[in-house]
This record gives structure tokens, C-alpha cells and sequence, in this order.
């Protein structure tokens, strides 16, 4: 096929909407908001958030205040202390993060819910998330916080969590260590299987 056809059909493919560029146009325009979401987008976005809402098991009832100055930290059954120690001084690298620092208390449950889920489908198993801290204890960060504590040990996914270690923000963020999936594992043993020979 020659070039000039190959042209006709690239330009058929784009169809009569697209436009080359114009010598100087060749910039974006900062001077015009975007264009507003068309109305699939909007649906699809009502759809998503819809699932969540059903999806999300997540409490958003009371919960005690944790103090401003007091670390959290939980640890399921059968998990090792040396375990939970070895988190508290970021000896397990956090594989991904989540900022809900100053965002509202909806949009953090919402934005954690999917978190630890997308963590979990990507076989993740420390995750960090960055909440802030206030020195009231009933500051927004604080109550954020608190929460965040409350809904971790709500999945059955994370064994353990616990307030960071200061490089990656001490009382203004928590570890949250997940359950190894049985994907996981099976890449595991046959990992020892082949060492094994």
C-alpha cells in the first residue's frame, strides 16, 4: 500500500472533525474553562458512585475520638507483635498511597473504601494513608484520623495498622498491612518449590 494511501485512509479514520493545527495554535488555551462533562460521563460518574454508596460497608456512625497525641494501632488475632512492631518503624515499604488530608469525612470513607479494594485486587500488602493530624481533639484531621481507624479494622482484609513512622508522617499517618491474597501465595510456593530444586 503507498503512502498516499495510507494518508486517505488515517485522515478517513479521523473523520471530518479534526483539523491540523495552525502555525502559532499550537498551544493549549488557558484562557477558557473546559467544557462541561457531557451526559454519558455524568452517568457513568452517578453509576460509580451509586455502586459505592451499595457496595460500601464502611460506618459512618459515631466514633470515639482518638486523642490528638495518641498513636492508633490494631492488630487481628494471630497476627505477631514483632509483626506490628516492624510496621510501626516503616520496616514493610508502603506500596501505594492514599492523601485525604482536609477533604471532607464523605469523601475520605469513599476514597478508602476504593483504596483498600484496589490494593487488595493488585495484591498489595502495605498501603500508607496520609490523614493529618490536629492538636484538638476535635479537629478536623483528628476526627478524620479516628475514623480512618475505625474503618480499617471494618475490613477483613487488613490484619493489622498503626500510626507511621515520622518520615512518612508520624501521628499524621497510618500503615495499614493487608492480608496476603491466595494469588499471592501461590507465587510464593512456587517460588520455594523451584529453590527447593
Amino acid at each position: 500500500m503507498s503512502q498516499h494511501m495510507r494518508d486517505d485512509l488515517f485522515r478517513q479514520a479521523l473523520g471530518e472533525d479534526v483539523q491540523p493545527l495552525t502555525k502559532g495554535r499550537d498551544r493549549a488555551d488557558v484562557e477558557h474553562s473546559p467544557t462541561a462533562p457531557s451526559e454519558a460521563q455524568l452517568a457513568r460518574r452517578a453509576q460509580a458512585e451509586a455502586d459505592d454508596k451499595e457496595s460500601n460497608f464502611l460506618s459512618d456512625e459515631f466514633v470515639d475520638l482518638i486523642g490528638p497525641a495518641d498513636p492508633i494501632e490494631y492488630r487481628r488475632d494471630g497476627i505477631q507483635i514483632g509483626v506490628l512492631e516492624r510496621l510501626r518503624h516503616g520496616g514493610y515499604a508502603p506500596e501505594a498511597y492514599l492523601h485525604v488530608q482536609k477533604r471532607p469525612l464523605e469523601v475520605c470513607r469513599r476514597e478508602l473504601f476504593r483504596f483498600i479494594r484496589d490494593a487488595r485486587e493488585h495484591d498489595l500488602r502495605c498501603v500508607l494513608i496520609v490523614h493529618g493530624r490536629s492538636k484538638e481533639a476535635e479537629g478536623h484531621a483528628n476526627i478524620v484520623r479516628s475514623y480512618v481507624g475505625k474503618w480499617l479494622a471494618q475490613f477483613d482484609d487488613v490484619q493489622a495498622y498503626v500510626s507511621a513512622h515520622k518520615s512518612h508522617g508520624g501521628l499524621g499517618a497510618t500503615y495499614a498491612m493487608l492480608r496476603k491474597s491466595e494469588r499471592a501465595r501461590a507465587r510464593n510456593r512456587e517460588r520455594q518449590q523451584k529453590r527447593r530444586g
